[in-house]
């Protein structure tokens, strides 16, 4: 094994705002480093999940910021304040010192600067330190294949100038089969040499299932998940009896719903805030109820479950409605609008997506965890 002197050091900032979805995708990068034998500090600056960024890594979690509202319009701190510029002040301080304390051969930013535009208050001074640093680290971004459509004018060209002056290249998490940059990136042209695809970044295939649930409806991280939830207890209890249901609320949603959700469940419908085998019960089920994460779509595909998809569109999102529609082209998902979320629309659609449950076939590359270490190795 190489010695511990030799390994290279990873140095990965991820921001998480709202869901957890950023923090479990760079979470399964983060290991898979640390098994190819990287030396890998993952920086978190959002409200901590447990379990997450995991085992094999050294975490430095700087004072939490969320998002304002669904929409991204503002921070607020762990209890909701606003955050100041002494907090912003405070925060930049306490990642550039561990820049400097970790001197790192890679630095990973996880989505910045084609998001995360609300942290550049530390992302551009971190970038600015590292410029500085002799020898300088390898720069790179971590993105995922499908972008949120910008309508702000010059922000596409002022991502593109950040690139062009920090980083060596950015890292695409998808099979450019199913998505391109250019799909949901109008300048990626201006950046092609710098794009790499890395295979989406799916977890491990999963274990046979230890208990087993017809429908697995999930929330995500919760914090906008409830009126999902509440739209598939109401169709489990119009749909066949028979049928066993797992609701699955995400740890953010906030107690009280949990709790009013927990106590107006049929005998055949059980409530959990988070399984951690959630990807070995889609293995063992007929149908998936969700939103259209990146990483909930990945574990999906990973398990071959057929999905019920209901892209989140708050804020004028964009994302998970093209995920979302793109795996109904390819025949591996049924669809359904935030808009349509009433029980009736939500049963109908169960029923529909029932007749075709199955493992329905691709050739998507789900590998794209250990592909990343792969490549920062070579370009290293």
């Amino acid at each position: 094994m190489t010695a511990p002197a030799t390994r290279k050091r990873v140095f990965f900032y991820v921001q998480h705002l709202l869901g957890i979805g950023h923090l479990a995708r760079a979470s399964r990068i983060a290991n898979a480093l640390a098994e190819a034998d990287f030396d890998v500090t993952v920086v978190t600056g959002g409200t901590p999940v447990t379990g997450f960024p995991g085992p094999r890594v050294r975490h430095i979690a700087l004072p939490a910021i969320t998002s304002g509202d669904a929409g991204f319009s503002g921070l607020a701190d762990i209890d909701g304040n606003p955050v100041d510029d002494a907090f912003k002040d405070s925060r930049r301080d306490l990642l550039l010192s561990a820049f400097r304390q970790n001197e790192p051969d890679i630095v990973i930013i996880e989505a910045f600067p084609f998001g995360r535009r609300q942290v550049r208050f530390e992302l551009l001074p971190l970038l600015g330190e590292i410029e500085k640093t002799r020898p300088k680290p390898l720069v790179v971004t971590s993105l995922r294949d499908i972008l949120q459509e910008r309508s702000k004018p010059g922000r596409d060209e002022e991502t593109v100038a950040t690139i062009k002056q920090y980083f060596d290249r950015v890292l695409v998490h998808g099979d450019p089969a199913f998505a391109r940059l250019e799909d949901t990136f109008p300048l990626a042209a201006e950046i092609a040499d710098t794009v790499v695809y890395t295979g989406l970044v799916a977890a491990p295939p999963p274990a046979k299932p230890r208990e087993q649930f017809d429908i697995i409806v999930s929330a995500g991280g919760g914090a906008v998940g409830n009126v999902l939830i509440r739209a598939a207890l109401e169709a489990a209890k119009s749909i066949d009896g028979t049928l066993s249901w797992a609701l699955i609320t995400g740890p953010n949603l906030p107690q009280a719903d949990f709790d009013a959700i927990s106590a107006d469940t049929p005998a055949h419908v059980s409530v959990f805030r988070f399984r951690p085998d959630f990807a070995s019960l889609l293995a063992g089920a007929k149908l998936s109820v969700s939103q259209a994460g990146y990483n909930t779509v990945c574990d999906i595909l990973r398990a071959g479950c057929h999905a019920l998809l209901i892209p989140f569109t708050a804020g004028g999102e964009t994302e998970q409605t093209v995920r979302a529609e793109r795996l109904a082209r390819l025949g591996l998902a049924h669809v359904l609008t935030e808009d349509d979320l009433p029980a009736e629309s939500m049963a109908a659609a169960i029923r529909s997506a029932l007749t075709a449950a199955g493992k329905p076939p691709h050739n998507l590359d789900l590998d794209g965890a250990h592909r990343t270490a792969e490549i920062l190795r070579g370009l290293l």
